[in-house]
């Protein structure tokens, strides 16, 4: 089937609704800061400089999506606080995270070079992601692939 895309009604398009989630600037920050080992509110907040309404905002709602999930601790003589850590639906992120991170040092970097750098812990090689099919086969270009309906496209027009 040769697929139109513009005969496609794009409501329930999973991008879109994966932006709902982690589209938002703060979100994915906060998400860097959790990759990066940083999990307590007064730290991602003094870190990122953003408000507190933002990050317990930005918090609430990646925990509500399943993507954090907040662990009480307490040290002694203070009260009780949480801890955010990500769950198996957040780690599934840090490909999306890596990609944005080496498109940022491609095109969007300081003139002396990338901030950080994410190495391979065991070999100390340069962390990248790769878009491939099944298979394995790497492809190098959009042109490379071919979009077909999914089992829940939607005609446009069509009765939801």
């Amino acid at each position: 089937m040769n697929m139109q895309w513009l005969d496609y009604d794009t409501e329930n398009c999973s991008i879109q609704r994966a932006l709902e989630i982690v589209g938002e600037k703060w979100s994915l920050l906060i998400l860097r800061e959790a990759f990066n080992g940083v999990r307590r509110f007064d730290a991602i907040r003094s870190h990122l400089g953003a408000s507190e309404a933002i990050i317990s905002a930005r918090l609430n709602s990646l925990i509500t999506s399943g993507i954090l999930v907040a662990t009480p601790y307490k040290e002694p003589g203070h009260r009780t606080r949480n801890e955010y850590r990500l769950t198996p639906k957040g780690l599934d992120l840090y490909p999306i995270i890596i990609s944005l991170l080496r498109w940022g040092d491609r095109y969007e970097a300081d003139p002396a070079g990338p901030p950080i750098l994410i190495k391979h812990r065991d070999c100390g090689e340069q962390v990248s992601t790769v878009v491939q099919c099944a298979l394995g086969h790497v492809l190098d270009s959009p042109r490379e692939s071919q979009v077909s309906p999914g089992p829940g496209a939607k005609l446009r027009g069509s009765v939801h």
